[in-house]
């Protein structure tokens, strides 16, 4: 049996991607650079900076900022995205999720969050989640953000768990791989066609139970 589970935050217990989506492309506009819902693809399950290096590359900028200036960027994009985030509540928490939570915690497996987002423990609080979490890994603390598995590795870790008795779930195909990389068993929320047809996956988070979860464990 396993005894932990990894979570991803933006997609798998509720869906902020819209409002990082409408914070970047208000940061693009200022400079000038044009980027659309299928550009923002890319920059899903992916650090600030690495999601800001992506759009400056993509508008052919990526020369034109200091690493001061850069960092002033990366700050804004985020104070927009805050600015977004306050409106979150419990009514956003993704069907199933909470009802999972509560089945992991009454079978004593532990639960852990692998976001690269660093306003993950906020949200967690705004959406009443935060008792259900023995572990959050700080994005701040890894070398590398995803498809590295270094968030995923840490997630575990502060839970005292090593990756391979944990499921990692996951939304995006840089967690996907992080995953992978980590020896979690990946369990994905989507399509093959982004997140490959070699792993467990389901349409919706309402699909997650721990019996489906304890069935891909079996396998």
């Amino acid at each position: 049996m396993f005894k932990g589970v990894l979570f991803d935050l933006d997609g798998v217990i509720t869906d902020t991607a819209e409002y990082h989506y409408l914070a970047w492309k208000k940061l693009a506009d200022e400079l000038g650079i044009t980027i659309d819902r299928e550009f923002n693809e890319k920059l899903k399950g992916v650090s600030r900076e690495d999601s800001l290096r992506l759009i400056l590359e993509h508008g052919k900028r990526e020369s034109d900022f200091s690493e001061t200036e850069f960092q002033q960027l990366a700050k804004s994009k985020n104070d927009n995205y805050v600015e977004m985030i306050q409106a979150v509540s419990p009514k956003d928490v993704y069907p199933g999720i909470l009802e999972l939570l509560k089945e992991l915690k009454n079978a004593g497996i532990k639960i852990s969050l692998a976001s690269a987002s660093k306003n993950g423990p906020f949200l967690l609080k705004q959406m009443a989640l935060t008792d259900y979490f023995d572990g959050i890994a700080d994005p701040a603390k890894v070398a590398a953000g995803k498809p590295a598995p270094d968030i995923f590795i840490l997630a575990a870790q502060v839970v005292g768990l090593d990756p391979n008795e944990c499921i990692g779930i996951e939304d995006a195909q840089a967690g996907i791989a992080a995953i992978k990389a980590c020896g979690a068993l990946p369990v994905g929320v989507g399509q093959a066609e982004q997140l490959g047809d070699d792993i467990a996956l389901v349409e919706s988070t309402s699909e997650l139970t721990l019996a489906f979860l304890e069935k891909q464990w079996d396998k």
